[in-house]
């Protein structure tokens, strides 16, 4: 399913628009260098819009995992903790305050941005002590950051305002190969750190005690996920935006596709499952009200709550549904300490069972309930019972 919705997606996004490109022609458009004007929009434009999209999907979501593994919570998002806001506003600040800076700083206040934002988050919280403390902590950290970025906004004139709005919604729009390969460099560092948090996070997921106990320290553990998942997110941002509810949707997809599995495995499902949410929702927000365009952000936040929303429900149902077709454990797995029996006269006698005479009286032999009396055998098949 993944694969096919990509090359639809895909071709879509590289055949659909003004010009419009045959599917057929896609291949030697790239590959010969066309110098028409369908070949130069296709190179030089649309792939690597496609490209971007793809890397920024599969940044967000899995970055979304690694929030959510390392906190134990389904709703911790990068938009919720103060990432992304902080993100944003260390990218949006220079630009009101007309700061010339050259591009490539620009993913290194973001990244400053970023870390202030979840760093204030985890102090505020008590450096992630509970991981319900860090959600409500951190909704309160973007609040105030988003304020921070109203302020700016009405610091701007016209021009920097309708690119500050443009820009906060998370557009892919007139992007070029240069913005592409200025994320490589924050890739080499993020992906080796990803695949090594992997196996922490899935001893996270026991709880802190039980993480502690296995040797994992769970307060860096959790500052190091943050750490990952800033160098992830705060790259993307300084490029495209803060792309809403990517890290909500991919996680989610990614568990319910494969609900047994665990972080290891998730991990890659949920990058995956990023880069075709952003390419999805691109398609739409180039074409809908064409020639206008809209931002994708707009389009993954429309789509993306009520979709993960959903998803949260079903699993839950699904996995209520599977706590109650287990079988009960067996009757006679667990016998009473006392219980009763009938005997051949018809009678219930009250007796110890066999074999707990021991455990009853902490291990004194021979003593036969609470009172150490051992009950009359009445008849043969009482003693027989007894017996």
């Amino acid at each position: 399913m993944v694969v096919v919705l990509l090359a639809s997606c895909s071709v879509c996004a590289l055949s659909l628009g003004t010009p419009y490109v045959p599917p057929h022609r896609l291949l030697a458009s790239v590959l010969d260098g066309d110098t028409t004007l369908a070949g130069i929009v296709v190179t030089e434009l649309r792939v690597p819009r496609l490209v971007l999209a793809l890397i920024a999907g599969a940044c967000l979501g899995a970055a979304g995992l690694v929030l959510q593994e390392a906190l134990r919570n389904p709703l911790a998002v990068p938009e919720m903790l103060g990432v992304s806001s902080g993100a944003a506003l260390g990218v949006a600040a220079p630009l009101v305050l007309t700061l010339s800076l050259p591009a490539a700083v620009q993913p290194l206040l973001a990244i400053g941005g970023a870390a202030l934002g979840g760093g204030l988050t985890l102090l505020a919280a008590g450096l992630g002590r509970s991981p319900s403390a860090v959600l409500l902590t951190g909704a309160a950290v973007a609040a105030a950051l988003q304020a921070a970025l109203l302020v700016l906004m009405v610091m701007a004139d016209q021009l920097d305002l309708q690119l500050i709005y443009r820009y906060l919604l998370g557009s892919l729009s007139a992007r070029t190969w240069d913005d592409v390969t200025g994320l490589w460099p924050w890739l080499l560092v993020a992906v080796p750190a990803l695949v090594l948090c992997a196996p922490v996070l899935s001893v996270m997921r026991l709880g802190d005690e039980d993480a502690e106990a296995l040797g994992v320290r769970a307060q860096r553990a959790r500052l190091a996920a943050l750490a990952i998942a800033v160098v992830l997110i705060a790259p993307v941002t300084a490029v495209c935006g803060p792309v809403a509810w990517v890290g909500f949707l991919a996680p989610h997809l990614a568990r319910w596709f494969n609900p047994a599995a665990g972080a290891v495995r998730w991990l890659p499902w949920s990058a995956a499952w990023g880069a075709v949410v952003v390419v999805v929702a691109d398609v739409p927000a180039r074409l809908a009200l064409a020639p206008v365009e809209t931002p994708a952000g707009a389009w993954t936040a429309l789509l993306g709550v009520p979709a993960g929303v959903a998803l949260m429900r079903s699993g839950g149902r699904g996995r209520g549904r599977a706590a109650r077709r287990r079988p009960a454990a067996p009757t006679d797995a667990r016998e009473p300490l006392y219980g009763s029996r009938r005997t051949a006269s018809g009678t219930a006698d009250e007796f110890p069972r066999a074999g707990t005479c021991t455990e009853a009286r902490g291990g004194e032999p021979g003593r036969g309930g609470p009172s150490g009396a051992v009950p009359p055998a009445s008849g043969t098949a009482g003693t027989e019972d007894a017996r």
